[in-house]
């Protein structure tokens, strides 16, 4: 298999987005394939020395960066369209260099799937997005409470492999990446009964593709676990779960803005929370098996609402529904319960002329009209908020801090201008100096 080098962006040349607001979002869009997934299963991949193939695998900068920290341990693959080939004959290297590992959080769990197939791994504690404190310990705890032996010097844990990895882990809180990191370090030859378990539905994705390859999983949907790893793993092709996210985003998005908008390929039932919310401001949500459609009052009200782990509202899609709720006139309270300081969006907002404030991890929200303003994205959902507001205020905004948004959301300026968005990528100023020179 052609081992193929991922794209790269000079920062220093990152071009922003620059959105002329004001349109009603209208039409339809197809949801691509869910990114939180996807990446969970390109690290799986590492599990089996059969080929894996990714049906429709989104093509941003987070997969990009597993991809490069896969291919440094032994990981060869190939893009084939939306095709995404992975072969790993063997594991090359267990210890992942910290230039790749500091750039997303989802990283850490490859530790895990080290850990089961080569019997040891070094990781360094991840980075990602700053929008508060997300430590591991609930990752450590897990691998330990299944038979591993886990070290720590300077920030770089090391774990190993003593016997098969056995044993049943009672989690504080619920974990989406403490619960991957132990269902992919037992789903070769171990086995594991996980209580407190995330019930989010990237763990069923992930639990499905184990179950692919060979391990058998019950009681997916539910806190409690158990995991049967198989001696050794197959391949095979699978196709993520729509993106819960994006769908969320471009629902919020055709609302701030007005418009109407159908998405297909999407799982209704993964969006409860939110569409339950959208209908209580007003706006008139249809569903089917696989298609949400919205369409928007033209006077919606507002509503509080508290993010918190699945299947309450998505953290993901606070900073999104705070910039549409800046859009609705009355008073509205958001709050994070995962993450209580996610509020990096904030401050770019009112740049704009939102009517918000946070006190006491609560952020107040007085909606009114927006006008466009140069703004910066600070993490992945943070520019998702951005751009709504800017979809839907007066006049242009330019977002820098594009090397964000691309890492959550693929192509966004092509995808939205297929449902009307006046949104294109502009040209930095350095690039356009250059080029007078």
């Amino acid at each position: 298999m052609r081992k193929v080098t991922p794209r790269t962006t000079n920062t220093a040349f990152e071009q922003p987005l620059v959105i002329r607001g004001g349109t009603p979002l209208k039409g339809e869009l197809r949801v691509l394939s869910a990114k939180n997934s996807a990446l969970k299963l390109v690290a799986a991949s590492l599990l089996t020395a059969e080929p894996v193939t990714l049906l429709e695998a989104p093509r941003i900068r987070d997969i990009e960066v597993m991809l490069e920290l896969l291919s440094h341990l032994g990981t060869r693959y190939a893009w084939e369209g939306p095709k995404l080939h992975l072969h790993t004959p063997e594991i090359t290297n267990t210890v992942a260099p910290y230039e790749l590992v500091s750039k997303m959080r989802a990283s850490f769990i490859v530790l895990g799937a080290l850990v089961a197939r080569a019997g040891e791994g070094t990781m360094p504690l991840p980075g990602g997005c700053a929008f508060g404190p997300r430590p591991v310990d609930q990752h450590i705890k897990a691998l330990r409470a299944l038979g591993a032996e886990v070290t720590e010097e300077a920030g770089t844990f090391t774990a190993r492999k003593v016997k098969p990895l056995k044993g049943r882990v009672v989690y504080d809180i619920p974990t989406l990446g403490g619960t991957e990191q132990a269902l992919l370090a037992t789903a070769l030859g171990g086995e594991a009964t996980l209580v407190g378990a995330a019930q989010e539905p990237e763990i069923g994705d992930l639990c499905r593709f184990l179950g692919m390859l060979g391990a058998k999983v019950e009681g997916m949907g539910s806190s409690i676990l158990h995991l049967q790893g198989a001696g050794v793993l197959g391949g095979g092709k699978y196709r993520a779960i729509p993106d819960r996210i994006e769908a969320g985003t471009l629902l919020l998005a055709a609302a701030a803005t007005r418009g109407n908008i159908t998405l297909t390929n999407v799982e209704p039932l993964h969006l409860d929370a939110l569409l339950d919310k959208l209908s209580q401001s007003g706006h008139l949500i249809e569903t089917g098996p696989d298609w949400v459609r919205l369409t928007s009052s033209m006077n919606p009200a507002p509503f509080n609402v508290e993010a918190r782990e699945y299947p309450g509202f998505a953290t993901d899609l606070q900073p999104p529904v705070s910039a549409y709720l800046a859009t609705v006139e009355g008073s509205s309270i958001v709050t994070d319960r995962v993450y209580p300081d996610r509020f990096t969006h904030v401050g770019e907002l009112q740049r704009m002329g939102a009517d918000m404030n946070v006190k006491e991890r609560a952020l107040a929200i007085n909606g009114k009209p927006l006008s466009g303003a140069p703004v910066k994205a600070q993490d992945i959902r943070a520019g998702g908020a951005l751009v709504i507001a800017a979809l839907a205020a007066e006049g242009e905004t330019t977002i820098e801090g594009t090397k964000y948004i691309e890492r959550g959301y693929e192509d966004i300026a092509e995808r939205l201008s297929m449902v009307g968005a006046d949104i294109h990528l502009g040209a930095p100023e350095q690039v356009l100096s250059l080029a007078a020179d």
